[in-house]
């Protein structure tokens, strides 16, 4: 079987989790080469995520690995075995893969928490909205490639707005919510959008105005990912050379924090949308 070339990033973070186990417990790659029946290069590419492997593999590492976790063991155990063929793959290699791996952990997670300071959530943004952000690129995509990406950002909105109805807490900044991309008629639209999503059941948009002043990650892009175990939660940020993820546990941790104090600093939600439909009636 050869190697994948571009594991993604829950195929990455499935490896990293089983080293973690396995150094939790002090023992070598060797070592559990051998007690597996394989080679050290084997254990090496799976914990790298270039190779997949069986439920049954699966659990005799954690076995192996003295795991008592058997909820962790569970959830791993769901992420083995042949890659399955989501909606996002139509685009790879057409489009950054940092994109995809952004829809792949969102279509995974049990909840979404974002934190917005600039931008409006992608999950509710309206087509015109998004592709006056793809147009102010430097230097300008072809026009292909700015119409694939907003097809993309629009289909990964049914993780929230689909059959699924993924929770979703979403924290935005006055300062986004002032910027209009696109001009006055697309800005009001997008708003008027974030009105209407943020009364569904599964959504809950909070809004913090500039007399609010400091609060943590100020000027940051983050995305929470809860996955169905803690342990395999990730965090996303755009940073100016692409895609960052983050699954450390201490930084996790801090990122839970982080993020209950800002969602602490943020307007209720009812006043929330009264402040948005506010802004939208200047426009």
């Amino acid at each position: 079987m050869a190697p994948r070339q571009t594991p993604t990033v829950l195929q990455r973070r499935f490896g990293t989790e089983l080293r973690r186990l396995r150094e939790e417990i002090g023992m070598s790659a060797e070592t559990a080469a051998g007690l597996l029946g394989t080679n050290r290069t084997m254990i090496s590419n799976i914990e790298a995520g270039r190779f997949g492997i069986s439920e049954e593999r699966l659990r005799r590492l954690a076995s192996i690995y003295e795991c008592s976790d058997q909820a962790l063991v569970d959830t791993l155990a769901g992420m083995t075995g042949g890659r399955r063929v989501h909606w996002w793959e139509e685009y790879r290699g057409k489009i950054p893969p940092d994109f995809l791996d952004v829809s792949e952990i969102e279509h995974y997670a049990v909840r979404l928490r974002t934190v917005q300071t600039a931008h409006l959530p992608g999950l509710f943004q309206t087509e015109d909205h998004a592709r006056a952000i793809f147009e102010l690129l430097v230097p300008p995509l072809p026009r292909l490639e700015v119409e694939l990406r907003v097809a993309h950002r629009l289909a990964r909105q049914a993780v929230v707005t689909g059959d699924r109805a993924t929770p979703y807490v979403g924290v935005i900044h006055e300062a986004a919510l002032r910027m209009q991309f696109g001009g006055r008629k697309v800005a009001r639209a997008q708003l008027n959008r974030l009105l209407e999503e943020s009364e569904r059941d599964n959504v809950t948009l909070l809004v913090i105005p500039f007399a609010a002043g400091g609060f943590p990650m100020a000027g940051d892009s983050v995305l929470y990912a809860e996955a169905p175990n803690p342990r395999l939660d990730t965090v996303h940020m755009d940073s100016p050379t692409g895609a960052v993820f983050i699954d450390s546990p201490t930084q996790l941790a801090n990122f839970r924090a982080r993020l209950e104090l800002i969602e602490k600093a943020a307007l209720a939600p009812e006043a929330s949308r009264d402040f948005i439909g506010a802004i939208a009636r200047d426009l």
